[in-house]
C-alpha cells in the first residue's frame, strides 16, 4: 500500500464549501485515521462504498493517446464534496478513501517518444507496475465486503480491478463496459487498449459485454473475435442510436443477461459520451442522460461488485463540468446499488 495517499481531513476543509442552512455531502462522509491495517479499517467501519482515485495517464500513453486523464479524480472531488447531503446521496455511507499515488511514473514518461517503440516499450512495463497496486487496493477492499468505486485515470486500470476483484472472491468475474472501443487488443505489453483481453486470457474475466462500441473504431479481428467466442459479446452505438435496429432499453437488458448472474464490474468509459473532454472525445456518443439511465439500470444488483469511472481528461476550462458528469454518475449508481 505504498501508493496510497489517505485522504484527510485537512484535504476535506480546504474543498468544502459550507453555506448557511445547507448540508454538504463533504461534511457526513468517513475518512480514514492512519495507513495502517486498511483492510482491518475498512472491514470494521461502517460504510458500503469506498471512493478513490488513480490520477495517472501512463496507460493512455503506453496506447499512443491523448494525456490527461490524470486530472479528473481532483475535478470530481471539487464537485462531489460540495453537492447536498439529503436521503437521496447517502453521504454517511461513503468513505473516501484517497488516490493512488504515481506521479513518479508520471514523471518518467515526460521524457518519452510515443514514436519509439523502445520508450513505448518503458511506458508500457510502468502499466504494469501500476497494475499491481490497483489489484492489491482493489483486493484489499473487495475482502472487506465493501464495494469500490474508482475514478481513474486510463483504461487500463480494469485490468486490476478486475484481477483484484476476482482473486479477492477466489473465481473469475463478468464485466459489463459502457464504451466505444472495445479495449480487447493484443497483449502487446499493457496499455489502456488491453485490459480487458489480459484479464481475460489469465482467467480473471469470465464473460464480458461492451455496450455501445463504435462501428468505424473497432477492427473487423475484433468482431471476428467476439464472434465466436459466447463469453464475449458486445451490441454497437450505430445500431442503436443511428440505425434504430436495437432499443437502448432492450440492450441494456440483454447485456445484463449476459453477466449478472455471476459477480460483475461496471466500466464506463467517458470516451462513450458525447463532447466529454477524454482521450478520445467524441462527437458522436450517447448523451449524460443515457450513461445516468446505463448506470441505474446496471447497479440495480448486489452482484454488482464496483464502478469505474474513467478516460475522463479535464482541462482548467473544463473541469466544473467533468466533475459534475463524475458525480452524478458516481451518485447515481450508490442510489441504485444501495435499493438493490
Amino acid at each position: 500500500m505504498d501508493k496510497l495517499v489517505l485522504f484527510n481531513a485537512s484535504n476535506l476543509n480546504s474543498l468544502i464549501n459550507k453555506r448557511p442552512d445547507e448540508s454538504k455531502f463533504g461534511e457526513h462522509i468517513k475518512i480514514l485515521p492512519q495507513l495502517t491495517d486498511i483492510y482491518e479499517q475498512l472491514k470494521n467501519l461502517d460504510v458500503q462504498y469506498v471512493i478513490f482515485g488513480i490520477p495517472e495517464d501512463v496507460g493512455v500513453f503506453a496506447n499512443l493517446g491523448k494525456t490527461g486523464t490524470s486530472n479528473a479524480w481532483d475535478a470530481c472531488l471539487k464537485v462531489l464534496l460540495n453537492i447536498q447531503s439529503n436521503t437521496f446521496t447517502h453521504a454517511n455511507n461513503i468513505l473516501i478513501l484517497g488516490h493512488l499515488e504515481f506521479s513518479e511514473e508520471m514523471e518518467k514518461i515526460k521524457s518519452l517518444d510515443q514514436s519509439n517503440s523502445k520508450d513505448l516499450h518503458k511506458a508500457r512495463k510502468l502499466v504494469s507496475k501500476i497494475d499491481k497496486h490497483v489489484t492489491e487496493l482493489i483486493a484489499q477492499i473487495i475482502k472487506a465486503n465493501k464495494t469500490p468505486i474508482v475514478v481513474g485515470g486510463g483504461h487500463n486500470n480494469a485490468y486490476g480491478n478486475i484481477k483484484g476483484t476476482s482473486l479477492a472472491l477466489k473465481k473469475p468475474i463478468n464485466v459489463i463496459n459502457f464504451d466505444a472501443h472495445s479495449d480487447f487488443r493484443v497483449e502487446e505489453g499493457r496499455h489502456s487498449g488491453n485490459g480487458f483481453s489480459y484479464a481475460y486470457s489469465e482467467g480473471f474475466l469470465k464473460k464480458y459485454f461492451v455496450f455501445g462500441l463504435h462501428e468505424n473504431y473497432t477492427s473487423d479481428t475484433i468482431f471476428k473475435q467476439f464472434e465466436g467466442n459466447h463469453h464475449l459479446d458486445f451490441n454497437t452505438f450505430e445500431a442503436i442510436e443511428v440505425r434504430k435496429e436495437l432499443t437502448f432499453k432492450s440492450e441494456i437488458k440483454r447485456a445484463l443477461q449476459h453477466v449478472n448472474s455471476k459477480p460483475y464490474g461496471i466500466e464506463i468509459d467517458c470516451d462513450a459520451i458525447i463532447n466529454v473532454p477524454s482521450s478520445a472525445k467524441t462527437p458522436s456518443g450517447f448523451s449524460v442522460t443515457k450513461a445516468r439511465t446505463f448506470i441505474n439500470n446496471a447497479s440495480k444488483n448486489k452482484h454488482a461488485m464496483y464502478l469505474h469511472l474513467c478516460e475522463a481528461a479535464p482541462t482548467p476550462e473544463t473541469e466544473n463540468q467533468v466533475g459534475k458528469l463524475l458525480t452524478y454518475l458516481i451518485t447515481d449508481f450508490i442510489r441504485a446499488h444501495a435499493n438493490a
